[in-house]
């Protein structure tokens, strides 16, 4: 996986979309509100403005934000774990080749087996409460693993042989190249590992249905036939995996613009 970040803009190259464009939401807002009154059906399809009450309907409970503190505390987890993981097992790969051909074959694996593999398989060995944490460290760890290997594999080795030569200490050498090196392959695999790490955890908690979590929640809707609040639990996922990226890459963002500095 290459970060766009870490691209040198080229000529004719056009700049990456920063944002989500109001213009673009509201399009596809009415495609859906058109496509609910065609259809007429609220069973299948609610209106974006059914969706919209039944959400506030369940905001102004204490079991909706029960349900997302529980869901967001153990997925955000996994995502940390996934991240710390990926960057010392990265170091170590970049530095030791036997560690780099002994995770191959298991980044390979996790990479291209169905996450419900995963799941059905943890269910074996892990509680329920545990599982979304466990899936969404599992589902990340191989984005932030390779991206942050292909930062320290594109360093500039000249660099690398003049702080060999002269002896820079390793901590000066983490400050001044590893991490300016890798923080733009870091800040991608952040990105992609947010989203990631939410869809297979709510995954993980509609089949394995712990208790008071956001994945029971959607299944219960879906049992019942609640569509509105199937949209509306699905909004919410949407929503604070949003801001949980938000936060996250403006962190690093700050970060990066703090190391740009002389």
């Amino acid at each position: 996986m290459i970060s766009t970040s870490a691209r040198k803009n080229g000529k004719g190259t056009r700049p990456p979309l920063k944002g989500v464009r109001v213009w673009a939401v509201a399009f596809w807002l009415l495609l859906w509100q058109l496509g609910a009154i065609a259809l007429g059906q609220r069973l299948l399809l609610p209106s974006p403005t059914e969706v919209l009450v039944c959400l506030a309907r369940l905001a102004v409970t204490a079991d909706f934000w029960r349900s997302v503190g529980w869901s967001a505390a153990r997925i955000f987890s996994g995502f940390l774990i996934a991240c710390a993981a990926g960057t010392v097992l990265a170091g170590l790969s970049a530095r030791f080749r036997a560690v780099r051909e002994l995770l191959c074959p298991l980044v390979t694996a996790v990479k291209t087996v169905p996450v419900v593999s995963f799941i059905i398989l943890a269910l074996v060995w892990l509680p329920s409460r545990q599982l979304s944490l466990f899936i969404s460290a599992l589902m990340v760890f191989p984005t932030v693993y390779l991206n942050l290997l292909e930062g320290v594999d594109h360093t500039d080795r000249r660099l690398l042989e003049m702080v060999r030569v002269f002896r820079v200490p390793l901590g000066r050498r983490l400050r001044g190249i590893y991490l300016p090196q890798a923080l733009p392959w870091f800040r991608s695999a952040c990105s992609l590992g947010l989203g990631l790490c939410w869809k297979s955890g709510v995954a993980a908690e509609v089949i394995g249905l712990p208790g008071g979590s956001v994945g029971e929640q959607l299944y219960t809707a879906k049992v019942y036939l609640e569509t509105p609040e199937l949209f509306a639990w699905t909004v919410t996922i949407v929503a604070v995996s949003a801001v949980f990226e938000k936060l996250i890459l403006g962190l690093l963002d700050r970060i990066g613009t703090k190391e740009a500095q002389p």
